[in-house]
């Protein structure tokens, strides 16, 4: 029976996708729910896999066409796959095929045809400058990814949209690293989950935003948008790009909550498995741009939020305790936010309130 393969429906904030990479050949078997086809969104990579077993007898949207919901990407053929013979002929046998001086065609053999493979369009060109002095050079060019693209009109708009500032302030990460030697791996052998500096830092933003909520607020328009949750954004890093999972209610979860989540978000990225629902909303993003080693960066706003904090590189450095010069650990924080609605006072003091929060840890156990 041939059924047509239709692209999933997308949801109201995605409008189109393109067609990534065909996994199978015409005529190819392939098993129920092994995956036929690959779909590029701005978000996410969406796999559409086999209804049944049996063979795809048609592709009606090579790699590179731009589709939108329920577009018919190709033709499928249901039906039993047909079991190839992989047994070795006797030896006689290969002997007299192999010095037979014209062998009969495959299909006298009773031997299965070839498999036939789409042809998959280049997506890049190349060439050559030649300069007298440098000799020839090459050059290559290839089309920007639909998630590459999507991320440069964000930071773009983000630009153009917003009177982005920074402010800047660093903390002290004894009590932290303190914490996580002593209770790591009792914690990890609890949950299943290492005891990371995320859930920490998450935790304080918390704090902090509901101190200063305007932080967790977002324009609309002529209104101010305040929101009673905290679904703080985790930038991550991905094969694709950088990609921006939503931690919910995070208020409410407790640190092996977290710190489960965030794992699972970058297992997930690394494999294009995010779904599209952990990929939208937001109230405030947290970026780490440390784990690279980063010193010291402004973060850039993910609008419509109107603050991103920019977690950086742990490095040993002297500073003054009272009359003595100590050696601690310290990272150096950024909060890039929306001045047309957070003040600089209410930037300052949400920094100022982290880095207390961080250095006294226990606030977060006792609230306080």
């Amino acid at each position: 029976m041939t059924q047509e393969l239709r692209v999933p429906v997308l949801p109201e904030s995605v409008a189109e996708a393109t067609v990534l990479e065909w996994r199978i050949g015409i005529d190819q078997p392939i098993h129920r729910d092994d995956i036929i086809v690959e779909l590029e969104t701005d978000k996410v990579v969406l796999e559409v896999p086999a209804p049944a077993d049996g063979k795809l007898i048609e592709i009606r949207c090579p790699s590179g066409t731009v589709v939108t919901s329920e577009d018919i990407l190709g033709l499928f053929e249901a039906g039993q796959i047909a079991v190839e013979n992989t047994a070795p002929e006797p030896a006689t046998e290969i002997t007299s095929l192999s010095t037979a001086p014209d062998p009969e065609p495959a299909e006298s053999l009773d031997l299965p045809p070839p498999t036939v493979q789409p042809a998959v369009p280049t997506t890049h060109e190349t060439s050559s400058v030649a300069t007298p002095s440098l000799g020839e050079r090459g050059i290559r060019r290839e089309p920007m990814s639909r998630l590459r693209q999507t991320i440069a009109n964000r930071l773009l708009d983000a630009q153009h949209s917003a009177a982005i500032l920074s402010t800047f302030n660093e903390v002290d990460l004894s009590g932290v690293i303190d914490l996580r030697r002593r209770y790591g791996e009792a914690f990890e052998t609890r949950y299943n989950v290492r005891l990371g500096y995320m859930s920490f830092f998450v935790r304080a933003c918390v704090e902090a935003l509901q101190a200063f909520p305007l932080v967790n607020a977002q324009i609309d328009g002529a209104d101010v948008v305040y929101y009673d949750y905290f679904d703080i954004g985790i930038a991550v890093s991905s094969p694709r790009g950088l990609v921006v999972p939503v931690l919910r209610n995070a208020s409410d979860k407790r640190f092996s909550e977290i710190e489960q989540e965030i794992a699972d978000f970058g297992n997930k990225a690394n494999s294009g498995s995010l779904a599209m629902e952990e990929l939208t909303g937001g109230t405030f993003t947290i970026t780490n741009g440390g784990v690279f080693g980063s010193l010291l960066s402004t973060p850039i706003l993910n609008p419509p939020q109107s603050g991103i904090l920019g977690m950086h590189k742990i490095q040993q450095r002297p500073i003054a305790m009272g009359d003595e010069v100590v050696i601690r650990p310290m990272m150096y924080l950024a909060l890039s936010y929306d001045h047309r609605l957070v003040d600089g006072r209410d930037a300052v003091g949400f920094l100022v309130k982290v880095k207390e929060t961080l250095e006294d840890p226990a606030r977060l156990l006792l609230n306080i």
